[in-house]
């Protein structure tokens, strides 16, 4: 199998559509092209796994540690011809300004993968060759072996950013220059991008994204550049999914619940869970058999008036709650168990003036904790968390440390001091407060937490599960 890492200077280079046009390409070859993505984002996956066919894994040095990615990246791997792998924010960036780690730079000494940079090109010429240069000496470790400029003005302006760079960098091939095309963005948002499963890419605008890099790009150059990987010197663990005791676990996955991590997935399976999917949006209960709920991130908001509307699945998953059900919801998960969401010419209006008795006039949600959402019109939290809980939870025991990521637009009213927290919560080693909150056995946050980052949480929940089966039966 060989491997490339495509990374960029900085964000809003182009290496999100410059990364899907190259796996589309490899794709139409015939050849099996492995997807994954640095850092803990959740929308490029999904475009990722639209192209390539298979699950595109979030590999995350700071959330998961070395091992786990090294381990991870060779799992999913296993049988394609070649990983492609997008960075994240530019090539160095991570958890700070003097640690590596969560960066792409990161990544590429734990793979052993080579980096090819996206520079977007628009207003430089010569200069490039003094930034592709900054980029591939600043760390010796860290092989930049290509480089690929967007947004070329013209075959001139091409010309000289390749004699730029070929004059000064012969060890570094410029593999292409893409021209300047608007038919090539991808619709955003405030999280970025729009989802695949409300922007699933047509036909027309993948044919098209193919023409331009068979074009512009030297895809026999990438694949000689690409490296080819030895066998893995890392632990595969088995997935055991059918030991005996195995348990059946409801996930919520559709369009409005579509942030979550494979391998948080993966590892529920490893520990003997049995997962069956389901949407909050199209159906009228929960999977038969289940003995606990997992409720992921995404962008309920987007679509409250169908969540609001679907009474059934609300009511079957209060009953859930309520009967002491294992239930974990992330982010928008945790929107969709609060009262709802406001309505945004509400916003300025006091809790007693939102609907009588404090209900929520715009879009009712589950419930299970008294509190409404409101969507903001800047950015409310971004970054790495850690968590550490203060008492014994469905997902690990009092003191046990896990970390993950948080990013929304939102923010609810404050929780009533009676809701249990559980979460102890740090930012690069300050402390935000408590956070993570629990109802009988339903624990909620806006922290989207990575398994890989202390795997025993998924078995930890899967035996709450299993206990809860027993208890019920």
């Amino acid at each position: 199998m060989k491997s490339i890492i495509i990374a960029a200077p900085h964000s809003g280079s182009g290496k999100t559509t410059i990364t899907l046009g190259i796996m589309e390409c490899l794709k139409r070859r015939g050849l099996a092209v492995a997807p994954f993505k640095v850092g803990p984002d959740f929308i490029d996956p999904g475009y990722h796994r639209l192209i390539c066919g298979r699950p595109s894994v979030n590999l995350d040095g700071w959330m998961c540690g070395g091992d786990f990615v090294q381990e991870t990246f060779f799992r999913h791997a296993a049988g394609a011809d070649i990983a492609v792998v997008e960075g994240v924010m530019g090539l160095f960036d991570g958890i700070g300004g003097v640690s590596e780690e969560g960066s792409t730079a990161q990544a590429a000494k734990l793979l052993g993968a080579p980096v090819i940079l996206v520079v977007d090109a628009k207003g430089q010429a010569r200069s490039v060759a003094a930034l592709v240069k900054g980029f591939a000496e600043f760390d010796p470790e860290v092989r930049v072996v290509g480089v690929i400029f967007n947004n070329v003005a013209s075959d001139t302006h091409g010309r000289i950013l390749r004699d730029a760079v070929e004059s000064r960098l012969p060890e570094v091939r410029v593999l292409g220059c893409i021209p300047r095309d608007e038919g090539l963005s991808i619709p955003s948002r405030h999280l970025g991008l729009f989802t695949v499963e409300e922007n699933p890419l047509p036909a027309e605008f993948l044919d098209h994204l193919v023409e331009v890099i068979r074009e512009h790009l030297d895809l026999g150059m990438l694949w000689t550049v690409a490296t080819l990987q030895g066998a893995p010197d890392v632990t595969i663990r088995d997935e055991g999914l059918s030991r005996p005791g195995s348990v059946r676990i409801g996930v919520a996955r559709d369009a409005a619940f579509c942030f979550v991590y494979e391998d948080n997935l993966r590892l529920l399976r490893q520990a003997g869970a049995e997962l069956a999917e389901f949407s909050p949006l199209a159906d009228s209960g929960l999977p038969e058999g289940i003995a606990g709920l997992y409720l992921p991130g995404g962008y309920p908001e987007v679509f409250a008036d169908v969540l609001a509307a679907n009474g059934a699945m609300k009511e079957a998953v209060r009953r859930a709650v309520e009967s002491g059900m294992p239930v974990y919801a992330e982010c928008g998960g945790f929107i969709y168990l609060s009262r709802g969401v406001e309505s945004p010419h509400l916003h300025h209006l006091s809790p007693g003036e939102r609907g009588a008795e404090g209900g929520v006039r715009g879009h009712e949600f589950v419930g299970i904790f008294p509190v409404a959402t409101r969507m903001l019109p800047r950015r409310r939290a971004l970054g790495y968390r850690e968590t550490e809980l203060a008492a014994d939870a469905v997902i690990g025991p009092v003191g046990a440390v896990a970390r993950g990521h948080e990013f929304h637009y939102s923010e609810m009213e404050e929780m009533p001091p009676e809701v249990e927290r559980l979460y102890r919560v740090r930012r690069a080693g300050v402390d935000l407060g408590m956070e993570g909150y629990r109802y009988k056995n339903c624990l909620a946050s806006y922290i989207h937490l990575h398994f890989g980052s202390r795997p025993d949480m998924a078995e930890t929940f899967v035996n709450h599960c299993r206990n809860y089966a027993q208890r019920s039966h």
